[in-house]
């Protein structure tokens, strides 16, 4: 117990993981509650409801209960080490951790115990953070709804009968339920956007470079990111300022100034500020009552601006640009896997890296100058426009027992991973995109809406997405949803349906999950 608060009542430490991470943060620096009070208010957390919807895979308990005891020790003699001292954290199972089992959801890496964490796991413990375990993820991470041959499927909070996004389907999961109090993501094609919102939480695909991903085999591609997800847009600030600047594990990287407290920074009048909106980009199959709620959406928050108009985007050939890029990265990923044994990948990264073998010089020379030309297109909007919305995701949450979204509207997709164009077209334009909870949908699931800032304009954009979230919150119709805890635990869904190859050991004995199920 914190020294001079033996009077907490276990009601309280209970609730300890609903706090804000901002929240947390300061109780652990005034000492009102301990590291290990958090920590272990947290694992009980993640033992109770993990099993309702298989969000946390790999768990590092025992480590992590070291490392809060040596933050309590710090806390007593007046020393803080780090913006996210104390603090749990879950990482999404594409992130090398020492230690602690990376199987990016694939039978060929269910051994697979890294020596050391890359440099975004290296950052986030350099801030203090206590990693408690890895979050779920597609296999290889290749598609938006989270399941794996193992460790199983995640279910979504909110009706675990049905997916939770991916690729950080976990991450999004674990965040909406308050295992953590932070978790992280990353996105190529909407792998942080689209679980967030499906989940109700908060995503933010950042500016390539501005935190560094070193497992781009591809290092110039400003596809894939890394970034931070919280359950509010302070939170996901404070994730973001712990691990931005320059690596040389990351050629696109570059020097940041040390961010401010958000709290520091001035509010933003959103009426100063000139919106514009499109349901669809012109190119994206989008399903007629999504549309109907996003219509309304906009139309409870226009009042709101000083310009809130719809526009049009020059988006024509988004589509096939995607496909070459995405597959190019594919390749330079998979060739080793795919070279050796084929039938070792799952269908949806054996289809990329079989499309991707296909392509010649002509066709990525044809993308990469699209890519350029939707860069410069995209970017000219922004000299009318603050910001622009659109909705995340093009229909509310499926099955997961169904792996893709096969139409729209009756409209057949080309693709498993067509149905997230929604995102895909903002990272072909790289602009800083972020999803903010906005109420729900028809069906009473979460709605997402996207929030995309201008050319690296990450933190504007997240001080806009503070203000709208403020007046969001006035009202039910645009309101952050919060799933139903105790309907979470009278479900039964089976979320082992895909579990055919279980990891071979754990580390941590004792505390790893196992496959017993407890981007893009």
């Amino acid at each position: 117990m914190a020294e001079g608060h033996a009077d907490l009542e276990a009601a309280d430490l209970e609730a300890l993981p609903t706090y804000s991470a901002v929240a947390l943060r300061a109780m652990l620096d005034r000492r009102e509650i301990s590291a290990v009070e958090l920590l272990d208010a947290c694992i009980d957390r993640i033992d109770t409801l993990n099993p309702k919807i298989n969000a946390f895979t790999a768990t590092c308990y025992d480590r992590a209960r070291r490392e809060a005891a040596a933050a309590d020790a710090a806390f007593a003699k007046g020393e803080r080490t780090g913006l996210l001292q104390g603090l749990p954290i879950g990482i999404k199972d594409l992130e090398d951790t020492e230690g602690l089992l990376t199987t990016f959801g694939s039978p060929i890496y269910r051994a697979n115990v890294p020596a050391a964490d890359n440099t975004l796991v290296r950052r986030l413990r350099a801030a203090g953070a206590i990693v408690v375990g890895k979050t779920n993820v597609p296999e290889m991470g290749a598609g938006a709804n989270t399941f794996n041959p193992v460790w199983g499927a995640t279910g979504n909070p909110f009706d675990p009968r049905l997916n939770s996004g991916g690729s950080s389907g976990g991450s999004a999961a674990a965040l909406a339920v308050d295992m953590v109090p932070l978790c992280s993501g990353s996105d190529t094609g909407g792998s942080l956007r689209i679980p967030a919102a499906k989940c109700g939480v908060v995503g933010l695909r950042t500016s390539p470079g501005l935190v560094p991903s070193e497992r781009k085999p591809l290092g110039w591609t400003p596809l894939a990111v890394v970034g931070p997800m919280g359950r509010d847009v302070a939170d996901t600030w404070l994730q973001l300022a712990a691990t931005t600047g320059i690596s040389p594990t990351d050629p696109q990287s570059f020097p940041v100034p040390p961010m401010p407290r958000m709290q520091d920074c001035a509010q933003t009048d959103l009426s100063t500020l000139r919106v514009g909106y499109t349901e669809d980009f012109g190119v994206c199959e989008v399903d007629d009552g999504i549309r109907e709620v996003f219509r309304a959406k906009i139309h409870a928050m226009q009042g709101q601006f000083a310009v809130c108009e719809p526009i049009d985007v020059a988006m024509t050939h988004a589509h096939r640009c995607f496909d070459v890029l995405r597959a190019e990265a594919f390749v330079a990923g998979l060739q080793k896997a795919y070279e050796a044994d084929p039938d070792s990948l799952g269908p949806n990264p054996r289809a990329n890296y079989e499309l991707g073998i296909g392509l010649g010089l002509k066709d990525c020379v044809w993308a990469h100058a699209e890519q350029t030309r939707i860069f410069r297109r995209f970017q000219r909007l922004f000299e009318r426009y603050d910001l622009i919305l659109s909705p995340v995701t093009p229909v509310s949450p499926f099955p997961w027992t169904q792996p893709y979204l096969a139409s729209v509207n009756g409209v057949a997709l080309e693709n498993y991973y067509r149905w997230l164009a929604l995102t895909y077209v903002v990272t072909l334009a790289t602009n800083p995109a972020l999803s903010l909870p906005c109420g729900v949908d028809r069906h009473g699931m979460p709605f997402g809406l996207q929030v995309i800032g201008p050319c690296h304009g990450d933190l504007s954009l997240l001080l806009a997405a503070r203000s709208m979230e403020a007046v969001f919150e006035r009202s039910p119709l645009t309101a952050r949803p919060k799933p139903d805890i105790a309907a979470l635990l009278r479900s039964d869904a089976d979320l082992r349906a895909f579990v055919t190859h279980p990891p071979i050991f754990h580390t941590d004995a004792g505390s790893a999950r196992g496959g017993a199920a407890p981007g893009v």
